[in-house]
């Protein structure tokens, strides 16, 4: 909605997720609230508008909250996804329900995929070399 920012600090001494209002100057403590309790990166807002997502050590953890006014109020976090395979990043889809991982070759733990996304630069030229123009 604009009217909050969700953001990674280690100015408790780790990695930690905060929110607060997108208007409040920059440096200001006040008005910060604590998303995280147990260490957080990468936060992203869910495109529902009730959840924040954040990655805490090998899981996604999501949080539910409600904005009314000036006031941001965060419920406990919970689980999201409990294993990410030693994926190096994540992006949460339009839809708020799935995430796309990039996971290292070779990662010795890595989740089983359950879709296969392939990618095709030059389509028209792939199509010509397999259906010649007569």
């Amino acid at each position: 909605d604009g009217k909050w920012l969700a953001y990674q600090s280690d100015t408790s001494g780790k990695n930690e997720i905060y929110v607060r209002a997108f208007s409040q100057p920059a440096g200001g403590a006040g008005g910060q609230v604590p998303i995280s309790n147990d260490g957080g990166t990468k936060p992203e807002w869910s495109s529902n508008g009730h959840d924040l997502l954040y990655q805490s050590g090998d899981q996604i953890m999501a949080v539910n909250y409600t904005a009314k006014g000036d006031t941001f109020t965060p419920d406990k976090p919970r689980v999201w996804l409990a294993h990410l395979g030693g994926a190096t990043a994540w992006d949460l889809a339009p839809d708020g329900k799935r995430v796309a991982v990039i996971t290292p070759v070779g990662a010795s733990e890595a989740p089983k995929a359950e879709h296969e996304i392939v990618m095709l630069q030059n389509f028209f030229d792939y199509l010509r070399q397999r259906v010649p123009v007569k």
